[in-house]
């Protein structure tokens, strides 16, 4: 059978099956007669990477759903089984989407059937929780079902390992074979008599007090206690504990977004609830002038990702994440030099995609940086190794996209933690008569003024992975001659492990992973190329270095053409 003849009788099949749900079973008859649309959902399974799940809710092998939630559940448990180990334990949390309840209760049912122990929650929790929580009550492993920022027709399958990391690829292909080893519609055992344990304010507590514990400038805090917060959860997890924690750090004036702390997976407020779009806090912008705020704090639905907007004259400026990340990293050390001294073991990590600012912040203040490939787990893997070596002390790990974290006692990005630091880090600049932006302006004056963007270029249509597998190939057979206006100076290909010096000559390896990154470097320059993990689009990171503003945008737009020439193939 060719791919196309072998998606259609796969519809046919899912649509003559017996035990599949009305709604299901109405959406596909909704596409009956749709070509395009039944080899958009049937031409090739859900794909499990390092990633776990994430697809648009609806019928289909190639979509999210009750069956390839369940199939990649037994998978996960065949996989966990087949290390021996007895009295399994698996922790399981979810966000506020829709249908986030139902799969969390079909992985736990599935679960339970497989004779391993299973902790649910008892309503929707952040993230970093799940992370925080696998450590916490030694299990095996983590669920947790969500989409993070995606549109409000997606939803997601996360799975984390005993450090609290999301599994690294190695297992992710294990756990993957051992997925495609069970039919999507027959391949589960029978749901069993035995029910999850609920788990409730006694990990709450727990989870605070590590990220409580994070606070280093206690006597900001109190001395600004009235000092006003906005905050809004953007309809997510964070509607709980991310103003807990704020109130409980010592911040007496915390206004929340009254219509966005109602949990509704269908954001009914916001197109996209994503803390990275300025159109994200639009009420939050009215609630801040009114009460005279000059920090507003967004967090997405799973309330791993966290945005700001800060108060710079008459209006509110939204900060991308590598200038949030170089906030927290820049006020992290200061406050330790402060409170008494950087560890001459301090490290810090970043993903290769980020900001080289926050490199410059380490080197001229004494602390390591590692940069790893884009995932938070590979942050938390060379938090790991530190562990078990006894050695280092963590300073700060961030993402580009708005992920951080403090502190150990997770390994996955806290915007929970990361709320207080900002706030932390915005009263301790107010007592000196500062603002964010001011302590942004003085960093960027310190140390180079650096300008990024990120863009999108989506694949869209049943051919979208092959196009993009032509563009990366394209892209090595053919290396510009220069970046930025720029000659190229160095080119990184980590599908190859080889780092090369394009003007001594010199080959060396990257020490990471293989992975699909093509990285182009010039004096003053950086152009990351990196296919998406989850959705089909490349993604196009570009950075550019400055004496001043004018001259790092100016770079900028150089590199956004030499981007958009990238995009046609030239």
């Amino acid at each position: 059978m060719t791919t196309n003849e072998k998606a259609f009788a796969e519809y046919e099949r899912w649509l003559g099956f017996g035990g599949l749900p009305k709604e299901l079973r109405d959406d596909l008859e909704r596409i009956k007669g749709n070509g395009e649309e039944i080899l958009l959902r049937f031409g090739a399974p859900l794909s499990f990477g390092t990633a776990g799940l994430r697809g648009i809710m609806s019928a289909g092998t190639g979509r999210m759903n009750v069956f390839t939630v369940a199939r990649a559940t037994q998978g996960l448990a065949d996989w966990l089984r087949s290390s021996g180990k007895e009295d399994l334990r698996v922790v399981i949390a979810r966000d506020t989407r829709i249908n986030s309840d139902v799969f969390e209760k079909k992985a736990a049912e599935v679960l339970c059937a497989n004779g391993i122990e299973v902790l649910v929650f008892d309503a929707p929790r952040p993230t970093p929780e799940l992370s925080f929580a696998v450590r916490h009550h030694c299990c095996d492993a983590g669920i947790n079902i969500t989409a993070s920022h995606n549109p409000k027709e997606y939803n997601g399958y996360k799975v984390y390992g005993p450090d609290g990391a999301q599994i690294p690829p190695e297992v992710a292909e294990k756990v993957s074979a051992a997925i495609s080893a069970h039919d999507v519609l027959t391949g589960t055992l029978p749901a069993s008599d035995r029910k999850p344990a609920v788990l409730g304010e006694e990990t709450d507590a727990a989870y605070l007090s590590a990220v409580l514990n994070e606070i280093t400038d206690r006597e900001s805090i109190k001395a600004n206690a009235d000092m006003p917060i906005v905050y809004t959860p953007l309809h997510g997890a964070g509607r709980v504990l991310v103003p807990r924690a704020l109130s409980e750090a010592g911040f007496e004036n915390v206004i929340t977004v009254a219509e966005q702390m109602v949990p509704d997976g269908s954001f009914p407020t916001v197109k996209f609830p994503n803390p990275e779009f300025p159109e994200a806090f639009g009420l939050g912008i009215e609630l801040a002038r009114e009460s005279g705020a000059e920090l507003i704090i967004g967090t997405d639905p799973d309330a791993d990702r966290m945005g700001i907007m800060i108060k710079r004259g008459d209006g509110y400026e939204l900060l991308s994440g590598n200038r949030i990340g170089c906030l927290l990293l820049d006020y992290v050390i200061n406050a330790r030099r402060a409170s008494g001294g950087v560890p001459s073991d301090a490290y810090a990590v970043k993903s290769i995609v980020t900001t080289e600012l926050a490199s410059d912040i380490c080197r001229e203040n004494g602390v390591e940086m590692f940069d790893v490939l884009t995932g938070f787990k590979f942050i938390g893997d060379v938090m790991n190794r530190h562990a078990a070596a006894g050695t280092g002390t963590f300073l700060l790990g961030f993402e580009e996209s708005n992920g951080y974290l403090k502190g150990t006692y997770a390994r996955d990005k806290d915007a929970v933690v990361a709320s207080l630091v900002i706030a932390e880090a915005a009263a301790h600049y107010r007592s000196r008569g500062l603002t964010l932006g001011d302590a942004l302006d003085r960093m960027l004056g310190k140390y180079g003024y650096y300008s990024e963007k990120v863009i999108n270029l989506p694949f869209p249509g049943s051919d979208g992975m092959e196009r993009m597998k032509e563009l990366m190939n394209s892209l090595r057979e053919n290396l510009p001659d220069g970046i930025g206006g720029e000659p190229l100076t160095g080119f990184r290909d980590y599908l190859t492990g080889e780092i090369k010096d394009l003007v001594s000559g010199a080959v060396t390896g990257t020490g990471l992973p293989t992975s699909n990154v093509v990285y182009l470097r010039s004096e003053n320059c950086v152009l990351v190329v990196r296919p998406s993990g989850t959705e089909p689009k490349i993604k196009l990171y570009l950075m550019a270095k400055g004496a001043d503003r004018a001259e790092a945008e100016r770079r900028l737009e150089l590199l956004k053409a030499d981007a958009s020439a990238l995009s046609r193939g030239e």
